[in-house]
């Protein structure tokens, strides 16, 4: 696995060494990226959050094409570490943060800034993702106007999320992408 484009183009990403996280393909994070780039250039500029993150694929691809920063949040131990090895050795230390905590339960943003995008990879058809929009929203974690991207098994992307309008949904081998903009005020 590897950052597919912007500063950190080509840089190798640590992968777990069991199949408990499922990173999001190369592939697909250049089809997504794409999309974002053209189609959500502001909010991919803004503050990201990386949810269910992983190896944080996902936010340091974002942080390689010019977000201003990145919080990440994965509960695993090993996703944790994976995560910090990939910070560290992209030289990403002070842009990001990385929280231990469930996605579904985040609390209080307390000084994090709102995200302007946000990606969720939770694990497939479990309605996390549904839960994890619940709590974007109790705990005001995105701007309005924001974007999340969830990631889910494309037969379980659902059609909304509370507070968020869907935009696009895209497939991608087995899984899709939904791109849902969080509805103003």
């Amino acid at each position: 696995m590897r950052i597919v484009g912007g500063d950190l183009r080509g840089r190798r990403l640590a992968t777990p060494k069991t199949d408990a996280t499922r990173p999001t393909t190369d592939r697909n994070r250049e089809m997504l990226f794409n999309i974002l780039a053209h189609a959500h250039a502001e909010q991919l500029c803004g503050d990201v959050l990386d949810l269910f993150a992983g190896t944080g694929a996902l936010g340091c691809e974002a942080l390689s094409r010019g977000a201003r920063t990145c919080t990440f949040v994965e509960n695993s131990a090993a996703g944790r570490a994976l995560l910090q090895e990939n910070v560290e050795n992209l030289g990403l230390a002070g842009r990001t943060r990385i929280l231990r905590r469930d996605a579904t339960k985040l609390g209080s943003r307390d000084s994090l800034p709102k995200a302007s995008l946000v990606f969720a990879d939770p694990p497939y058809g479990k309605g996390l993702g549904e839960r994890a929009a619940e709590c974007l929203m109790e705990h005001d974690w995105v701007t309005p106007g924001g974007l999340l991207v969830l990631e889910e098994r494309a037969a379980s992307l659902p059609e909304s999320l509370p507070g968020f309008t869907l935009q696009q949904r895209r497939e991608a081998g087995e899984g899709a992408f939904g791109f849902f903009l969080r509805n103003a005020g």
